[in-house]
């Protein structure tokens, strides 16, 4: 699994909409998201292209939010904190991961309470 890359002095890309698929085009496997009925490959490249942009910011983003899960549940003022261990065998990390996660998490409420607000987005 990838680990975190925090990217705090970035601006935060706004990628194309991902549309969801009706459930008969999605239960074809070779339908995705309309893409093998572009028959232009320069409109093929452009629109594969702002899919991929928008599948690794939503997965950047799921990242962030699993981070801040991670630290919250991991607060030792919570009673019922969940130990590194805890958290990993739930996400299914390795303890390792689960604290570099909290951490990370830790690391983003940090810099969202000097701004006045915990909002990943």
């Amino acid at each position: 699994m990838a680990e975190p890359t925090p990217r705090r002095h970035e601006p935060r890309l706004r990628p194309a909409p991902l549309l969801f698929e009706p459930a008969e085009a999605a239960s074809d496997p070779e339908h995705f998201f309309d893409l093998e009925s572009i028959d232009d490959p320069r409109a093929l490249l452009a629109r594969a292209t702002e899919l991929t942009h928008a599948f690794r910011a939503a997965a950047d983003r799921a990242v962030e939010f699993q981070a801040l899960a991670a630290a919250q549940l991991a607060d030792p003022r919570r009673f019922d904190r969940l130990t590194a261990a805890d958290i990993a065998e739930r996400a299914e990390w390795t303890e390792d991961y689960a604290k570099k996660m909290i951490e990370f998490g830790r690391d983003l409420m940090r810099g969202a309470e000097g701004r006045g607000t915990i909002d990943p987005a």
